[in-house]
């Protein structure tokens, strides 16, 4: 499941894993362990339940190298690898970018879940996705269900990472943000903020009609979207009670 290619990416970025302390099993590879992980994520089976005739250890043995890794900053690293590798072959469109949101409800409540408004105040959480102007996530945190989006228009913007890949200095900022109506909040500040930050606003105003301004070209957002709610028993329901394991 995991190709040579992708592995090469991995591999550098892992945490050098310390000396065995007591005889036992042998510590399961962390290739194979990587696969388990995947093989969750695609299948949306329980932890517990990753059959151990695939090779890819227990469960909880991989759940732990979920941590581990996200602890060492694994994930995030090789999110930077990939847009760099991108945008070295010209791949990541600057020119602009779109911000939104979806909704997850959180089957156990914990740290960054909250009453949703959208679903009769159930527990849930709230992934903010920002991406460039082909769906490619340039940021993607979470929140509680009852954050509003708005609130989080400039700490999106203020955690794109520094992307090299060319020759120059790194970029971190597109020219132009686009955004539906839940962005268009106190009387422009947003919007005079995003011109200080030298971006181009494009946030739809409230009660204009639906299909016109910036929404024909927002269709990318919710793309990204929908593609991430397709592992619907990981993605479209969060499962795990810590919030860092779910982002991971």
């Amino acid at each position: 499941m995991v190709s040579d290619e992708l592995w090469s990416l991995i591999e550098p970025l892992l945490p050098v894993p310390g000396p065995e302390l007591v005889q036992g099993r042998p510590r399961v590879p962390d290739r194979q362990a990587l696969c388990g992980i995947l093989f969750v994520l695609h299948t949306g089976i329980q932890w517990e339940y990753l059959p151990q005739e695939l090779g890819f250890g227990s469960g909880m043995t991989c759940w732990r190298r979920v941590a581990a890794w996200n602890e060492a900053g694994v994930w995030d690293q090789l999110h930077v690898v990939l847009l760099e590798r991108l945008r070295s072959r010209n791949q990541l469109d600057w020119s602009r970018a779109v911000i939104d949101s979806s909704h997850v409800r959180a089957a156990p409540a914990g740290p960054k879940s909250g009453p949703s408004p959208v679903d009769r105040a159930q527990p849930g959480s709230k992934p903010h996705l920002l991406i460039d102007g082909q769906g490619i996530p340039l940021t993607v945190p979470l929140t509680g269900g009852n954050r509003n989006d708005v609130t989080q228009l400039l700490p999106l913007l203020d955690k794109i990472p520094a992307v090299a890949g060319r020759v120059g200095r790194p970029r971190r900022r597109p020219d132009a943000l686009l955004a539906d109506r839940g962005y268009d909040h106190d009387h422009d500040i947003y919007r005079r903020q995003l011109w200080q930050r030298g971006i181009q606003p494009v946030i739809a105003k409230r009660g204009e009609p639906h299909g016109t301004g910036p929404a024909i070209f927002r269709y990318v957002v919710e793309r990204t979207i929908a593609w991430l709610h397709g592992f619907r028993r990981r993605l479209r329901i969060r499962w795990e009670r810590r919030d860092d394991i779910h982002e991971a």
